[in-house]
């Protein structure tokens, strides 16, 4: 560990969410409280009167889930076509072919977001993951979900895995909220994850090499373990089912990604 990256995080982005109509349509607010209810049982969702937000519509665009506000914007047109978007949906395309037919079929989106301070971003991403999938339930013409700018996936895949929103550790929809990209090296591969760090401040960067079995379902399980515990993780510490799988976790700046800090995991470095 070096000085200058100890301790170091990243400012954490807000957590939001977009989703692809293939046409403008109505929402129906109270439609998707009872959805989260139903998906959910025990989780109280309520449509927010417009009188109490300050709205004049007919229809509040705010629900209150478990106590925390979250937004609903319906926006009749495509996703803005803004460059940095090109490689979250270039990554899309390596595991879902439709991706490019759907960015340019889709002609509106919902765009979901908590509104106000939350106390973790893991409550947070619970949230928006159930109202997510909730609207999924009763919005027609869904076609994909992109949260937080960074990761794409289908709305069949949103729909299903949406529903583990609220599992204990280590089964939350992770694939949902970050991605895994394998980047190309002279000795194989490194595995890099994408949006960790709008729950813990920093990505991972795992040396692979030429064997890379396993490799992905290993890094979305450290990952899943850094949302659970990730201020408890410091430089050395180590991760693995058992002894003879134990990883050691390096506190480092990224050689992938402009320098930003990481949890570096290299060859041969076991505990």
């Amino acid at each position: 560990m070096t000085p200058s990256s100890a301790n170091v995080t990243a400012p954490r982005d807000r957590q939001l969410a977009f989703v692809l109509l293939d046409r403008p349509v109505a929402i129906d607010m109270h439609a998707i409280a009872e959805a989260i209810r139903t998906r959910y049982p025990g989780l109280p969702a309520e449509v927010v009167p417009p009188s109490a937000n300050g709205h004049g519509a007919a229809q509040s665009p705010l629900l209150r889930c478990d106590g925390e506000a979250i937004a609903f914007m319906n926006i009749p047109a495509p996703l803005p076509r803004e460059r940095p978007l090109e490689e979250v949906w270039a990554r899309a395309t390596r595991i879902w072919s439709q991706a490019p037919s759907v960015l340019a079929g889709h002609r509106a989106h919902l765009v979901i977001a908590t509104f106000g301070q939350i106390a973790s971003p893991l409550r947070e991403a619970r949230l928006l993951t159930a109202a997510v999938g909730a609207a999924l339930d009763v919005v027609a013409g869904c076609s994909a979900v992109m949260w937080a700018g960074r990761v794409v996936r289908p709305a069949a895949s949103w729909k299903n895995d949406s529903r583990a929103a609220f599992a204990r550790y280590p089964n939350y929809p992770i694939l949902l909220w970050i991605d895994l990209a394998a980047v190309k090296t002279p000795s194989g591969f490194d595995a890099v994850t994408i949006g960790l760090s709008n729950f813990t401040g920093r990505e991972i960067e795992y040396e692979v090499g030429a064997d890379s079995s396993g490799v992905l379902a290993k890094v979305a399980g450290f990952a899943a373990y850094l949302v659970e515990h990730g201020s408890q993780v410091k430089d050395g510490h180590t991760f693995g089912g058992s002894e003879a799988e134990r990883i050691k976790i390096r506190d480092g700046r990224s050689r992938r990604l402009g320098g930003a800090p990481v949890w570096r995991i290299a060859l041969g470095e076991h505990g």
